[in-house]
């Protein structure tokens, strides 16, 4: 997540969603588990279906076409026709076998599998063994032996069939297999003593084949019912006890111990068959009750897994969506809380504070705690609370700083108007004694000198009202009729110090309303300044007016070197909306009084480069403030109603106003010296 910015509901759901996806993957995992094992005993009851009982048919059949051959092998008779159906009944055994088992091939174990076709394989060459018996090329014990190995595959298949999860059932199971090999024993004992009864005698090497069977069997069958439980042990025990077992024993010992190499059988040898035939069925039924019973118990418990898979999963989905569901509703409510937090800091930033600054602004007064009250948040989480208290203490520490800045600026402009009283007062006397000089002197030089000073104190008066306009007070001097625009052009020309410079072509039938003129005089003057400061000294500046469509312009060109295309947006961005006045912004005074007075009047002020590579400001005065026609000869009055109106200013003989007493002095300073 590094690198990009994400939001709080993303970071949490981030947050969460390790542990969720943890408790799901090992409910998953499991889950799996369970099921497998559940599975695994059902597989069981499959496999013992298709594998395990057509083995034991194929084994059994197996078994009786071995007793058949060496009987067979016993004797001198040609006739086998019991021998021929046994065959074909093996050999059908054998098919059912086939099919079955690639029906459960899925389910059956690979070894096992591996083991099943070996079985078949060994099957399919039982054509060569019968050729030799039908034929009598082989021995009875070479047949024998031929046989047995095909049994033994047949038992290897059992071997692999430990597929069971459950410890006590697969140690069942290897039982019931140790006992069934004992069983293969007694089998291979009844064909032996199958073809010894027919031949009458039994050989030396037929003797030691048979006592080694007898020890190989005890061995196996002692080890197998050992360790059966005692339910599966019962009918053992029972055939243990049993007179057919007793005999059988008999039979063992009488055959190791009375029979002789060579010599013809004793007479009890005319009830080994039946005797050794009885118990390898006995043994042959035991077995496949037993095999049936383990796999009936493995279904119980193939059901209990099953059940314990479907509570495990129940209470797993359970916990995984109540996780979800607190973990997603947690993160959504911290996350309502911080949106909440986040509206609340905005609406202070984009709304409050800002309505707070424009007030003040306009001069309203502002109670602090009103204006700062608690942030409406639902806040249940301590460090949320905390960041609440912290924005609530920002916010009343903003308003406090802004009130306390728009006191600032108040005490500033305060004591910029109080200056610029004073100084507009002293201006006032100072112009009110060089008019009476100028009166009573007549040597044109001294003459020429006092109007120089008259000039400048003229231009002071100029600055001293441009500090008036900054504190967003107004001018004591106004006009209550309207006056012709070249005569304001030329009024505020004559307050430039190089008014010699400036070329004025304003067509005279058009007047500016009484109200607006002041402040037009002062901004005609400041851009005419502007203007004769920017350019050579050598060169002319040239204000040019002409009566348009929404009002009336002025344009005032200069022959400077210009304004940079960035510089000259700044400027005009500033002129359409002024900002603020900033103390440091101290060079850019007369822009900002421009700005302030243009924007007074509605007057709308631009600059752009001029095609003589300076710069041209047009001054656009709206309709309402613009008069047509001939206009009236113009008084200076008072702005300040109740006191008594000022007294008409003459012009001379060329048409300019000519100063009269008193005439420039602001209203509320005029009268201590009348």
């Amino acid at each position: 997540m590094a690198g990009r910015k994400r939001s709080v509901r993303v970071k949490i759901f981030a947050i969460l969603l390790l542990p969720v996806v943890a408790l799901t993957v090992i409910w998953g995992f499991a889950a799996t588990i369970s099921v497998q094992a559940g599975m695994e005993y059902i597989r069981i009851g499959t496999v013992y279906e298709h594998v395990v009982s057509p083995a034991r048919v194929v084994l059994t059949e197996l078994q009786n076409e071995r007793l058949r051959s060496l009987s067979y092998l016993g004797t001198t008779s040609t006739f086998h026709a019991d021998l021929d159906t046994q065959q074909e009944t093996t050999d059908a055994a054998a098919a059912a076998l086939a099919t079955h088992a690639t029906e459960a091939e899925s389910s059956t174990p690979p070894a096992m599998w591996e083991r099943v076709q070996e079985l078949l394989r060994q099957l399919s060459r039982l054509d060569t063994v019968r050729e030799q018996v039908e034929n009598r090329d082989i021995s009875r014990l070479d047949a024998l032996e031929e046989y047995s190995s095909i049994a033994e595959v047949g038992f290897q298949v059992y071997d692999r069939l430990m597929i069971s999860p459950d410890i006590d059932l697969v140690a069942q199971t290897k039982a019931i297999i140790l006992v069934g090999r004992g069983r293969e024993i007694v089998s291979q004992q009844s064909a032996l003593l199958a073809g010894t009864l027919g031949a009458g005698k039994m050989t030396e090497d037929e003797r030691a084949a048979f006592a080694e069977m007898v020890g190989q069997r005890r061995l196996l069958y002692q080890l197998g019912t050992s360790q059966l439980d005692e339910e599966l042990r019962q009918p053992y025990d029972a055939l243990n006890a049993s007179p057919i077992y007793a005999d059988y024993l008999t039979l063992e010992k009488g055959v190791s111990e009375v029979v002789r190499p060579g010599k013809v059988l004793p007479i009890e040898a005319a009830r080994w068959q039946a005797t050794v035939e009885a118990v390898s069925i006995t043994l042959d039924k035991l077995g496949g009750e037993i095999a049936r019973k383990i796999t009936e118990r493995a279904a119980p418990l193939a059901e209990s897994v099953l059940w314990r898979v479907a509570l495990l999963g129940v209470l797993g989905l359970v916990a995984v969506v109540v996780t979800v569901f607190f973990s997603f509703r947690f993160a959504r409510k911290l996350a309502t809380e911080l949106a909440a937090l986040r509206h609340a800091a905005l609406d202070l930033a984009d709304r409050r504070l800002p309505d707070v600054v424009r007030r003040l602004r306009n001069g309203e007064e502002v109670d602090v705690a009103a204006e700062t009250p608690p942030l409406a948040v639902h806040r249940d989480t301590t460090e949320v609370d905390d960041v609440s208290e912290a924005f609530a203490s920002v916010q009343r520490t903003a308003v406090e700083a802004a009130v306390g800045q728009a006191r600032l600026r108040k005490g500033v402009s305060m004591v910029f108007l109080n200056l610029a009283r004073r100084s507009q007062s002293l201006l006032h006397r100072q112009l009110d004694l060089l008019d009476t000089l100028e009166r009573q002197v007549g040597d044109p030089a001294v003459l020429e000198q006092l109007f120089g000073v008259d000039h400048l104190t003229t231009r002071m008066r100029r600055h001293a009202e441009g500090l008036i306009i900054m504190s967003g007070a107004a001018p004591g001097r106004g006009w209550r009729d309207p006056v012709s625009l070249y005569d304001v052009t030329r009024a505020a020309v004559e307050e430039v110090e190089d008014y010699l410079r400036v070329l004025i072509a304003v067509p005279p039938e058009t007047a500016l309303a009484g109200p607006a003129v002041t402040d037009v005089i002062h901004l005609v003057a400041e851009l005419v300044e502007n203007a004769c400061i920017f350019s050579p000294p050598n060169t002319q500046v040239f204000v040019r007016g002409e009566l348009v469509a929404r009002g009336f312009v002025l344009e005032v060109e200069d022959r400077g070197l210009g304004i940079g295309a960035e510089e000259l947006a700044h400027l005009n961005e500033r002129l359409a909306e002024p900002p603020e006045f900033d103390l440091a912004d101290s060079d850019r005074l007369g822009l900002f009084v421009v700005g302030r007075l243009a924007q007074r009047h509605g007057v709308r002020v631009s600059l752009r480069a001029s095609p003589y590579g300076g710069t041209t400001a047009i001054v656009l005065l709206p309709p309402d403030i613009v008069v047509a026609g001939e206009p009236e000869e113009y008084t200076v009055e008072r702005l300040i109603p109740q006191q008594p109106a000022l007294t008409p200013v003459p012009s001379d003989g060329d048409g300019l106003p000519r100063r009269v007493r008193q005439a420039s002095l602001a209203p509320q300073l005029r009268g201590e010296n009348s």
